[in-house]
Parts: structure tokens; C-alpha cells; sequence
């Protein structure tokens, strides 16, 4: 399924990765060091600045569908479409201001429930013919090293 998308958004997908994987190794390479709160953080803004661009991607897709995509006709399915172009974003915005008032690692929780929840309903929309399958096919591989990434982060720094 991935190989029918240009390689060059396969290759920028996949380098999206790098700050994930950089902040997390970071944090279990200096378990309670000096630069660990900042990459933490680095980690939750990164997470919400992604978390926003998959938003955007559903107005893309609501405003200039691709060819052979269903085609939204009615009122309802626009507003769900660009709904789910904003919640993202919303929860991004939320995972950036819980640190604070709250610990960070909330944050990174509702980071992972964040990126969880949109890929389920992107899959959704992918069996209704309004997502690409190859694209899902893309989402699915890279949101899973980032929930590892998230939960390996969670899990390292509550134990």
C-alpha cells in the first residue's frame, strides 16, 4: 500500500520520526539529568505541532478531494471532516498548556490518547472511501513509533 505514495512523502513521514526518537532516547539516556524536563518538553511541543499538521491534512481532504475519493455531499459530512481537522489541533493545544498547571507526563498521556484516537478515526474514514488507503497504510506505521515513543516516555519516567 505505501509504495503507491510519491517516495518523497514516504521519506519526510518517516524523518517526522527523528525528533520522537531523539527526545525519547535522549530521556532514557540521561534518566534524571539536567536535560530531561527539556526534552520532555521538546517531546510534548513537537507531539502538538504533529498532532495539529494531521488535522490540517482532513481540511486538505475536505476542501480539495482527491480523485477517487468519495466525495462529501452533504453539509454533514463537510462539518465532520473539518472537525476532525480542528480537534487534533485542540488537543495538541491542551497537551502544551498542561505542563502548566500539571505534571508533563499528563501531557505526554493526553499526547498518546491524541494520536491514538485521530488514527482510529482516520481508519474510520478510510473504510467510508474518504481517506486513501495508502495513506493510512503510512499513518498507521508512523503513528505506531510514536505511540512507542509516548508510552515508552510515560513508562520510563513513572517508573
Amino acid at each position: 500500500m505505501i509504495r503507491r505514495l510519491p517516495i518523497v512523502a514516504v521519506v519526510l513521514g518517516v524523518a517526522g520520526l527523528l525528533p520522537f526518537l531523539g527526545c525519547t532516547i535522549g530521556i532514557l539516556l540521561f534518566p534524571g539529568e539536567v536535560p530531561v524536563p527539556r526534552l520532555v518538553m521538546a517531546l510534548i511541543d513537537y507531539g502538538a505541532v504533529i498532532l495539529a499538521f494531521l488535522g490540517g491534512v482532513h481540511w486538505g481532504f475536505a476542501l480539495e478531494p482527491a480523485p477517487g475519493l468519495v466525495e462529501p455531499t452533504r453539509p454533514s459530512t463537510d462539518r465532520k471532516r473539518l472537525a476532525l481537522g480542528v480537534i487534533p489541533s485542540l488537543i495538541g493545544w491542551a497537551a502544551l498548556l498542561i505542563p502548566l498547571v500539571s505534571s508533563p507526563l499528563v501531557a505526554v498521556a493526553l499526547l498518546v490518547v491524541g494520536f491514538a484516537v485521530t488514527t482510529m478515526v482516520e481508519q474510520q474514514a478510510q473504510r467510508r472511501g474518504a481517506v486513501p488507503a495508502a495513506y493510512m497504510a503510512l499513518r498507521w506505521v508512523l503513528t505506531a513509533v510514536v505511540l512507542i515513543c509516548l508510552m515508552t516516555v510515560l513508562l520510563d519516567r513513572i517508573f
